[in-house]
Formats: structure tokens, C-alpha cells, sequence
């Protein structure tokens, strides 16, 4: 029985690959000045965001901890990572370039930091990949083709960086997609996804961009979408959503001809047409 324990202790322990990538995590986003320390003395179970099951790391959660630096290259040696969140950090510098490489991952939260560079063009080892927020940081390039290789998102959530180019007609076969964000960027053309492909959205917001033409015809049917954000675009035509019956709540231009557009069935009460960039509104 005493072998079968000390066995068991050894197969559960952390492989040195993996915590030799949390130590240079850790130098790298300057642990020393974290809100929550480690003590790389300690046993990696007892640091602060990192979860371990079964001797492998599951989850690292360091959101609003004052990491600075760059997420150092070799984070796919955290090969069973499900769940990665920096959010509300300062983080800068690029992606790591293997960190799409992690076919576990379900949720990846890098918001409002100050990230660099473009985006990773491959996805297709993202098998799991529910979540993928990156919003308010400082990308550029285009939105790549790949990202519609995640056929299990539901947030994409670009907001806020300085991502041009057009929308990849790729978005079009995230199927299970509920939430689609890319205000405030540089995004331009006519829209050519057809939106009506993605029959789970929720909520589309993709204000203050140059976007131009006609929305999709496709959108009429997009029974499950409760809200829309359109303005600070160059629309010509929203036809497409007149004709929408299950919208619960749309926010569009106030300075343009669309004013005084009337939607089919939607609850009028709920319904506002705006000519702010920051909008306050409360989510169902």
C-alpha cells in the first residue's frame, strides 16, 4: 500500500515542463510587482490563478493582478490549459506564437491590456474554443480567414483595437457564434458574410467602423438576436432589419435617414435609436 501511494504522489506532481513555463511566466510579467504574489518556493498548487487537476495545469486566471511584460513563448507546454484570463492587466508585446497550438483551451480572456501585432492566422487545432475576448488592446491587420476554424465559439469579442480590412466571409460557418463584438475598429467595405448562417447570435455589435452598403438580407431571419449595434457607420440601407420580427432591442444612427425606421414586432419600448459612441445599456 505504501508503494501504491508514493506511486501516486509521483504521477500527480506537476511535469517540469509546466512549471518551468509558470516560473517564466511569472519573471516575465514581473511577478514581483503582482497584486498576488507567488512564492516560487511554494508548491505551484498553492499559487494564486493556477489550477491543477490530475498534475497538469487546467487553469490560469490572473485577471486585474498587475502583470506588466509579455506572455512569454512556450505557454503550449500548458498543454492541458482549459482556461487562460488576463484581462485587465497591462500585458504588452505580441500573442504567443504557439498559443492557438492548445487544443484544450475553451476560454481565452486577454481584454484590456496593451497587446501588439496581429492577430494568429491558424485555428485549426482550436477544437474546444468557446471564448475568445481580446478587446481594448492595440492589434492591427485584418481579422484572419482562420478564425472560422472555431466551429465551438460563441463570444468573439475584437472590440476596440485597430483591426482593418473587410469581415472574413469565414465568420459565416461559426454556427454556434452568440455574441459577435468588433466595435471601434478600422474594419471597412461592404458586409459579404451572410449573417443568416449564424442562427445562435445574440448580439451583434459592430459600431463605429467603416462599414458600408446594405446589411445582409440574411439578418431578417436571425430569430434568437436581441441586440444590435450599428452606428458610426456608412450604411446605405438597413432593409434587412425592418423586416426582423424578434429584435428586442436595436441601437442605431440618430443623424442619418433611419431615424424613423419601424420594426415589424419589436418592443417599441425597448427599441432606441442613438447618437453616442458609449452607450450604458443593460444586458438580459
Amino acid at each position: 500500500m505504501l508503494i501504491l501511494a508514493c506511486s501516486f504522489a509521483v504521477n500527480a506532481q506537476l511535469p517540469k515542463s509546466e512549471k518551468q513555463y509558470l516560473i517564466e511566466f511569472n519573471k516575465s510579467t514581473l511577478g514581483e510587482q503582482w497584486q498576488n504574489k507567488w512564492n516560487l518556493q511554494a508548491d505551484p498548487s498553492s499559487w494564486y490563478g493556477v489550477e491543477i487537476i490530475d498534475g497538469h495545469v487546467t487553469s490560469l486566471k490572473l485577471y486585474r493582478n498587475n502583470l506588466k511584460g509579455a506572455i512569454p513563448e512556450g505557454i503550449s507546454a500548458l498543454s492541458n490549459l482549459k482556461t487562460l484570463n488576463l484581462a485587465f492587466n497591462t500585458i504588452e508585446g505580441n500573442l504567443p506564437k504557439d498559443m492557438f497550438q492548445l487544443e484544450a483551451l475553451t476560454s481565452v480572456r486577454l481584454e484590456m491590456n496593451k497587446l501588439t501585432g496581429t492577430l494568429p492566422q491558424d485555428y485549426s487545432k482550436m477544437k474546444s474554443l468557446e471564448e475568445l475576448s481580446m478587446f481594448n488592446n492595440l492589434f492591427q491587420g485584418t481579422i484572419p480567414e482562420g478564425i472560422g476554424e472555431i466551429s465551438t465559439l460563441k463570444t468573439l469579442n475584437l472590440s476596440s483595437n485597430y483591426l482593418e480590412g473587410s469581415l472574413p466571409k469565414s465568420i459565416e460557418k461559426l454556427g454556434n457564434l452568440e455574441r459577435l463584438e468588433l466595435f471601434g475598429n478600422k474594419l471597412a467595405g461592404a458586409i459579404e458574410v451572410d449573417l443568416g448562417r449564424l442562427v445562435n447570435l445574440r448580439e451583434l455589435i459592430l459600431s463605429y467602423n467603416q462599414f458600408e452598403g446594405d446589411m445582409p438580407s440574411g439578418m431578417a431571419s436571425l430569430s434568437n438576436l436581441e441586440f444590435v449595434q450599428l452606428q458610426g457607420n456608412d450604411f446605405r440601407s438597413l432593409n434587412s432589419l425592418l423586416r426582423m420580427q424578434s429584435t428586442k432591442l436595436a441601437v442605431f444612427d440618430s443623424d442619418d435617414e433611419f431615424l424613423n425606421m419601424k420594426f415589424g414586432t419589436t418592443e417599441a419600448s425597448r427599441t432606441r435609436l442613438v447618437d453616442t459612441k458609449y452607450e450604458d445599456v443593460k444586458r438580459n
